[in-house]
């Protein structure tokens, strides 16, 4: 029976399609494969990516700056000692200064337990101490009578303020984002890799080709004359 002109173009249509797909595999470097697969490795046997040590390194300043701040506060209040002492021992809610700095400790342990030491891939630890810290915040100033005790009554919540929502902004547009997209790079250079060894099953080796030995010049002549010496005498 003649075939089916369809079918006929069908299947040639489909040897068409897969003919780009080969090329691109055949195209492929495994040795740029490889050296891809293997930096990956090294960055994960690192521990973290460099854009999340960024971001740790980030809220151990966010914890820096709001003690520096505090502190700076207590000097200029009339003393540390003496101020501590009002502001931690005698803790008012509507004009201490604490519980910021308790804050940057709740929002700096949260975060780098999360994001360094378990190696958290998602935004809810970073929702967590972002929320919390906008609620109280809020509370505090709407509540408190900080306004009226200086430039800190202004200075220490709008830059606490600040720093949780930069945290959360570099967290969910930097780290994650970049980290989701080394890993899905990984995947694709692992299976073209793994293509590329299927069809390309590797390079012979020195053993598997074989050259005669080359012939000593002469040995034409000397088989000859060793024929001819051989030869009975009549």
């Amino acid at each position: 029976m003649n075939r089916v002109p369809g079918d006929t173009d069908n299947a040639h249509s489909s040897s068409v399609e897969s003919c780009p797909s080969l090329r691109d595999v055949h195209s492929i470097n495994p040795a740029q494969l490889m050296a891809r697969i293997e930096s990956y490795e090294s960055r994960e046997k690192k521990g973290i990516s460099d854009v999340r040590r960024t971001f740790c390194l980030f809220v151990t300043f966010d914890l820096l700056f709001i003690t520096l701040l505090w502190i700076i506060e207590l000097n200029v209040k009339g003393g540390i000692e003496t101020t501590l002492e009002k502001e931690v021992l005698q803790y008012d809610y509507s004009s201490s200064y604490f519980d910021i700095f308790l804050l940057a400790v709740f929002r700096f342990k949260v975060l780098i337990l999360a994001y360094a030491m378990c190696r958290l891939r998602h935004w809810w630890a970073i929702a967590f101490t972002t929320a919390v810290t906008s609620a109280f915040l809020l509370a505090k100033v709407i509540i408190s009578q900080l306004f009226s005790q200086g430039a800190f009554g202004y200075v220490l919540p709008i830059i606490s303020f600040i720093l949780a929502w930069i945290e959360t902004w570099f967290l969910d547009f930097k780290v994650l984002p970049q980290e989701a997209e080394e890993e899905n790079r990984f995947l694709i250079a692992q299976d073209a890799s793994e293509r590329a060894a299927l069809l390309h099953p590797g390079v012979l080796s020195d053993g598997q080709f074989y050259s005669p030995p080359e012939s000593v010049a002469g040995s034409d002549e000397d088989s000859e004359e060793k024929q001819d010496s051989e030869k009975p005498v009549v």
